[in-house]
């Protein structure tokens, strides 16, 4: 680890170092972190906030609320957004910027380019961009659903080098550290596979949304992209001051050394796919080849509604999802054109329009 290779950087912090106690928010988990970035933007570093916590900032504004529902959350966040916002300006003496994101920013292709562009900048501007979930108007259809998967979004979307997730223990460990006291700390990890997955366990955190698997999550997106990603105990001062000295206070796990592009990054990992294309098995033959050109030959079935420009997921009869793509055509003409007895037509047609997905603009989910 060499902090001075990192050019932009994203920390994710969450509830409970927000509000500890319940009571709104405090500063006495914050002031480390405040003075981590503090540190990193007068070293050239730049850096983006991914903070949680809108709504155990609010929720004691609502202390006759016993049962808290969809719209008592909604007004917490509302009124903890702002007293979050209001809590993080005290600890600098530079200028932030609110973002509020929900799922439809980041899966819409165009929407995602301007979020881009916002948090560029706003770092060119010297300005630190602060990013949570818009969970004053979210719902489950438009929620990402946590913050750890919020960040390295984030991270992917900003270019960032590193990702440091703030938790409440020091990393990922070989076995639930509040549950084992044998568990042991991994320091390293090169790749991500289904063995670290069975290690990490549920939240310990009593007002978060994530756990561990989040947090495993959001360092394979992020590593996919390209950037290291680190888990590290956000209660202990001497975990930032590790980090600024080059040393891994946690978790790190590498960064791939064959990063995915931007768009094929965004395509797998945040975009939402709006329909289905069922396609014949000796398809994947085409994807052996690298030759990645879907047409009305290759299509068994239609399903759902997307437009020209929408992700669609390609996938076999049995359920084997193949890859995402950009589709060419509409639904409403896929099924027209699937639907011709003469086939001629089909071939006439893509001949002059070109086919129904172009390697391009083809994320790979799974080898056949």
């Amino acid at each position: 680890m060499n902090k001075l290779e990192w050019k932009r950087i994203v920390i994710k912090v969450g509830s409970a170092l927000i509000a500890p106690h319940g009571k709104g928010c405090s500063s006495q988990y914050l002031i480390s972190i405040a003075q981590f970035i503090m540190s990193c933007r007068a070293q050239g570093i730049e850096v983006v906030l991914v903070s949680s916590g809108s709504v155990a900032a609010g929720s004691h504004l609502f202390p006759d609320e016993l049962q808290q529902t969809i719209p008592i959350k909604k007004a917490m966040a509302a009124a903890g957004q702002a007293e979050m916002m209001a809590t993080w300006d005290k600890l600098f003496d530079f200028s932030t910027a609110q973002m509020l994101l929900t799922r439809c920013d980041l899966r819409d292709r165009e929407r995602y380019v301007s979020v881009r562009e916002t948090i560029f900048t706003l770092l060119e501007h010297d300005v630190l961009p602060i990013i949570n979930e818009n969970d004053t108007i979210v719902t489950d259809k438009l929620k990402v659903g946590d913050n750890d998967n919020l960040s390295a979004i984030v991270a992917a979307a900003a270019d960032a080098d590193a990702l440091i997730i703030c938790s409440d223990i020091n990393g990922l460990y070989n076995k639930n550290p509040n549950k084992h006291d044998d568990a042991v700390l991994i320091p390293n990890i090169s790749e991500i596979n289904a063995d670290i997955f069975a290690m990490a366990d549920g939240a310990t955190s009593a007002v978060g949304t994530g756990g561990m698997i989040t947090k495993v999550e959001a360092a394979q997106k992020a590593t996919l992209h390209g950037i290291d990603t680190y888990i590290i105990n956000g209660f202990t001062g001497s975990s930032f001051t590790k980090l600024l000295n080059g040393e891994n206070p946690g978790t790190h796990f590498s960064s791939d050394p064959s990063p995915m592009k931007e768009h094929l990054h965004w395509m797998t990992h945040t975009s939402t796919a709006q329909g289905e294309v069922i396609v014949e098995d000796d398809f994947t033959a085409k994807l052996d080849a690298h030759s990645e050109q879907l047409t009305s030959d290759d299509l068994v079935e239609v399903k759902g509604e997307f437009a020209v420009g929408d992700t669609i997921l390609v996938r076999r009869n049995d359920g084997t999802k193949l890859a995402k793509a950009k589709s060419n055509y509409s639904s409403c003409l896929l099924n027209f054109i699937t639907n011709q007895e003469d086939k001629n037509f089909a071939s006439d047609f893509q001949e002059q329009t070109g086919p129904i997905i172009s390697d391009k603009n083809v994320a790979l989910l799974e080898a056949p």
